[in-house]
């Protein structure tokens, strides 16, 4: 896929806030202050304790919420509501258990203009991008984890969006199938060459699918720094420079002592009181 150098994705000074008894004030300030410029077809990670407000800006991204101080937009364009342009990949897959493979993937096409023939061909596609071929009339619940989690990312790419957002998509793997199928997406988006924003727990991750790490930390949730990954693809996790990166990126989130920093929110407050979860899949108008 053509990179188009125009489709920039930008945020300036965002901030979102949520009504919260538990909060100070009654308000609960998620975000602040973030600005952030990603040229079209970058892969930027984004790691931070839990409560920094990762998968809020995700939100936002996607256009899930429009109400947020500060601006977002892509190719110049505002994100106003969910668009086929952006698609997601949670960490659970959310495939449809009546569903086979194939059909699962063919719901990222069930708003798109296309002929039966055109859905058909995309669908085989990228059944062969993910590496699932063969398994196209099997069910989810005939198919392993990371399997599932193939056919998820399958779904968000088969529209084709200008950006693809991944919620810790592998985080409910174990660490054998979690490895390989980073180095899996880190193929795919070679190949693709589209926008991806990973948010992740996981700094090893964050560092070796990222072109740049973004390090938030919390109450409220901003941008510490951002780190560049200058190191060509594929990664290999023992090479000293990627080491060294890595453990940059750690040391944000240690203290002097070599202890983990205390990122957690005060006793007695939950860090997501008045977060609202994501809507059911069924709500969603997105990329599938």
């Amino acid at each position: 896929m053509a990179q188009d150098n125009s489709l920039d994705l930008e945020l300036q000074s965002v901030g979102k806030r949520y009504p919260s008894a538990q909060a100070e004030g009654g308000v609960l300030q998620v975000l602040t202050g973030v600005d952030l410029a990603i040229p079209a077809g970058q892969f930027v990670s984004i790691v931070g304790a839990s409560g920094c407000g990762k998968s809020t800006l995700l939100r936002l991204i996607l256009g899930l919420d429009d109400s947020y101080e500060g601006a977002i937009t892509l190719g110049s364009q505002p994100v106003r509501g969910t668009s086929p342009e952006r698609g997601i990949v949670f960490q659970d897959h959310r495939l449809f258990p009546w569903l086979n493979v194939a059909q699962n993937i063919g719901v990222g096409l069930r708003n798109a203009n296309l002929p039966a023939s055109e859905k058909r061909d995309r669908v085989a596609e990228h059944i062969a991008l993910v590496g699932l071929e063969g398994f196209e009339q099997s069910y989810p619940h005939q198919i392993s984890g990371g399997m599932a989690q193939r056919v998820a990312i399958a779904r968000g790419l088969v529209n084709r969006p200008r950006v693809l957002l991944l919620d810790e998509p592998f985080g409910a793997l174990d660490a054998l199938t979690r490895a390989r199928l980073q180095t899996e997406l880190q193929r795919i988006w070679q190949k693709e060459r589209i926008t991806m924003i990973l948010v992740t727990h996981d700094v090893e991750e964050a560092v070796y699918l990222g072109d740049r790490v973004v390090i938030m930390q919390p109450r409220p949730g901003r941008i510490r720094r951002i780190v560049d990954v200058p190191l060509p693809h594929a990664r290999n996790r023992s090479d000293p420079r990627f080491i060294r990166l890595r453990d940059d990126v750690l040391s944000d989130f240690l203290e002097p002592d070599g202890a983990p920093a205390d990122d957690s929110p005060p006793l007695g407050v939950d860090a997501n009181a008045g977060v609202p979860a994501l809507p059911s899949l069924a709500s969603l108008r997105m990329a599938w």
